[in-house]
């Protein structure tokens, strides 16, 4: 589905057609519940604000101008939505590493190794966690999610320049505290 696509189910949705928006969640809900777990590591309470954002999406969607994909429009709801509720609990465990999590219990490794990987993990959790909250969504996106800083600064609404430096501090920062946590 390309942008065009998306702008006239976005019209028919506009002008009374439920199912044009059905079609929409049907091809975002998974890659926004993904963005929004590596922020909120529970399932239940990132499903929940999954639906949040579809909720608030199918409300403000009247407002949607068309400057930006639908994909980049959702995905800064969902972003800003999950960032008030990790405030609202005030969590900050906040990204959860799946790739790691699957490396941890493949069955070809032996005990000691599946306990240093857990301790790896976890000093990521903590690195990632230590960031600043800016650095921290620029990090997400960029490492995470594989956007170009283009699309990132669309999300965040901020610069290119700004957004580099962000990942460069972020990265930098991790790698520091990974090295003193050996």
């Amino acid at each position: 589905m390309n942008q065009s696509d998306e702008l006239q189910l976005i019209k028919d949705f506009n002008n009374g057609n439920e199912q044009a928006y059905n079609q929409l969640v049907l091809r975002y809900k998974e890659k926004i519940y993904w963005i929004v777990r590596r922020m909120i590591p529970d399932h239940d309470d990132a499903d929940d604000v999954t639906q949040n954002v579809f909720i608030k999406a199918y409300h403000s969607l009247s407002s949607f101008k068309g400057d930006s994909s639908f994909y980049t429009w959702i995905y800064r709801i969902a972003i800003n939505l999950s960032l008030n509720e990790i405030r609202r609990k005030k969590v900050r465990k906040t990204f959860a590493i799946d790739e790691d999590i699957h490396q941890i219990r493949s069955l070809d490794d032996h005990p000691l190794e599946l306990l240093e990987k857990e301790e790896r993990t976890k000093q990521i959790h903590e690195a990632i966690e230590r960031l600043p909250e800016k650095q921290k969504k620029v990090f997400v996106l960029r490492y995470y999610e594989e956007l170009p800083y283009e699309e990132i600064a669309k999300i965040l609404k901020t610069s290119v320049g700004g957004l580099k430096a962000n990942y460069f501090h972020a990265v930098k920062k991790i790698g520091v505290y990974l090295k003193h946590e050996r």
